[in-house]
């Protein structure tokens, strides 16, 4: 694990596909995660406190439900989106996402924290930039915060369904003209084989913390270092 903003002069694009084969080890990951447990289990308590886990793009809240039963075991409270599959779709989602946090927060009294995993992360970011008043704080897993679906293999399947790549990544720039208040961690890996690690970095909003782990993208929501940070950092409220 290692925590630092690195420098980078471009974004070379997506992941080659031959990263696929690599990213079939993070189906080992559960074995390690188990091997984990009783260390995982001294994290600091949630102690009731709201949580919502977002899933990545084409994924549903299945595919987060180990995160959220480790979390749950640590004392929060943990929702699932409840929207089905991520259609990667943003406009629209953002505001279901906000209509979920105000319900959260309203039912318990209290800011809500976020963790988002791939497209999931950058949901909760730009969620947590409309409604900073909703969100304690926000845990990325491997999010593409520069170019959307850009630098991701999920890019072909945009480009075969009409949409405008150039077009997406100047939107994401734009919403970036408006700071993020809320403290961000962003958990990347340079193994990543869905996306390029560098378009999670994010050079604007100082607010971000950068943390890097050694996982595949698909491992990131089993990673026993990546529970172990989103634990730490999701205690500490601000």
């Amino acid at each position: 694990m290692k925590i630092s903003t690195p420098h980078f002069d471009r974004i070379p694009g997506p992941p080659a596909r031959r990263g696929l084969v690599r990213e079939a080890l993070g189906l080992l990951e559960p074995v390690r995660l188990a091997a984990r447990l009783p260390r995982l289990a001294r994290h600091p308590r949630g102690e009731g406190r709201p949580l919502l886990v977002l899933p990545g793009f084409g994924a549903s809240d299945q595919s987060t439900w180990i995160l959220r039963q480790y979390l749950a075991w640590l004392g929060y409270v943990v929702d699932g989106w409840g929207l089905g599959r991520n259609t990667g779709r943003v406009p629209q989602l953002i505001p279901r996402i906000i209509d979920r946090l105000e319900n959260i927060s309203q039912h318990h009294g209290d800011r809500v924290g976020l963790v988002g995993w791939s497209l999931g992360g950058y949901l909760a970011r730009e969620a947590a930039r409309e409604r900073p008043d909703l969100v304690s704080r926000v845990v990325t897993l491997g999010s593409p915060v520069v170019g959307g679906p850009k630098y991701t293999l999920a890019s072909r399947h945009y480009k075969r369904n009409g949409f405008d790549l150039d077009e997406i990544e100047a939107s994401v720039a734009a919403r970036d003209e408006v700071p993020l208040e809320t403290p961000v961690t962003a958990i990347f890996s340079k193994r990543d084989g869905i996306v390029a690690w560098q378009a999670c970095i994010d050079r604007i909003n100082t607010s971000t913390e950068h943390v890097e782990v050694r996982a595949t993208h698909i491992g990131l929501g089993m990673n026993p270092d990546v529970f172990a940070i989103v634990a730490d950092r999701l205690a500490r409220r601000g």
